[in-house]
């Protein structure tokens, strides 16, 4: 009877850690939350730490340009070339950045589609926009990567020219590129109410430690706000384009922070959008540490 209720305990015990083990693999491959999995979401928030990773080279390389060096491209493309310029380490540096972003993108995109069911109506639509919107520029970040990696030739304003130059072949280019200018302007009106109404601080867990939730409110608002003068500068590019049917015109990220310098006859913008990237870059590690999940 004895060595009977031996067995059942040890069955027991066996059934009752092959049922942790098969929740734990469970929670592994398809987690809780908006990440399709749970090493998605692991990796998406390594794509964060690159991600901000990326601002912080990029606020770096505008502070060096107001103070008068030329660097190459003040941009994510320049950010990249910057790590690159380290060495084989530097490469290695930019496959793991690679496959952060991309994990990241793909935890927006399926957030995009059926997350953020912590909160509902305007607001989800809103997040849903603005994770579709994060995806789309994780992703570019990791396009310009991957190129680097692979040695291919790139050029900052190349592509915005091409796009450009293939609308204004169609019927209706101008209006079609008018459409984008449209379309960036309305990116950057997003940042700025995010920026002012402090909505990102939903995207975290409900009760960080207070010294992070500080650190978040600035960081974010000055974050979001800096990169929407920045978007807002770009759609101007693109406005400009269409108005005057000049590819030529256009640019992108580098060339609206230059824009900024010649306009404005003045460093000063310049030195104001660099510190509100660094500090979206220092918010990116607070995001990826706090965010949350589910």
């Amino acid at each position: 009877m004895s060595t009977s209720h031996g067995a059942e305990a040890v069955e027991a015990v066996e059934g009752a850690a092959g049922h942790a083990a098969h929740e734990a693999a469970d929670a592994t491959l398809h987690g809780g939350g908006d990440a399709p999995s749970r090493l998605v979401e692991i990796l998406g928030r390594a794509g964060l730490l690159a991600y901000g990773a990326v601002h912080l080279l990029i606020a770096g390389l505008g502070l060096r340009l107001a103070l008068g060096s030329r660097p190459a491209e003040v941009d994510q493309q320049g950010a990249v070339a910057a790590v690159a310029a380290v060495g084989v380490g530097g490469l290695l540096l930019l496959v793991l950045f690679v496959a952060g972003l991309v994990a990241f993108a793909a935890w927006q995109i399926t957030a995009a589609v059926a997350g953020f069911r912590w909160v509902s109506g305007g607001e989800r639509f809103r997040k849903r926009v603005g994770a579709t919107a994060k995806a789309i520029a994780v992703l570019a970040v990791a396009i310009a990567a991957t190129r680097t990696v692979l040695g291919a030739p790139t050029n900052g304003r190349a592509g915005p020219q091409k796009l450009v130059a293939w609308l204004l072949e169609l019927p209706g280019g101008a209006l079609l590129v008018g459409a984008v200018a449209v379309t960036v302007m309305i990116v950057a009106g997003t940042m700025v109410y995010t920026g002012l109404a402090r909505t990102f601080m939903g995207d975290l867990v409900d009760e960080p430690p207070e010294w992070a939730r500080r650190a978040a409110v600035v960081l974010g608002a000055a974050g979001n706000l800096a990169r929407a003068v920045a978007f807002g500068a770009v759609g101007v590019l693109f406005a400009i384009a269409a108005l005057r049917g000049d590819p030529s015109r256009v640019g992108g990220l580098d060339a609206a922070l230059r824009e900024l310098v010649s306009r404005w006859q003045g460093v000063t913008p310049l030195v104001a959008v660099s510190l509100g990237l660094g500090a979206f870059g220092i918010y990116c590690v607070l995001d990826a540490r706090y965010r949350r999940s589910y």
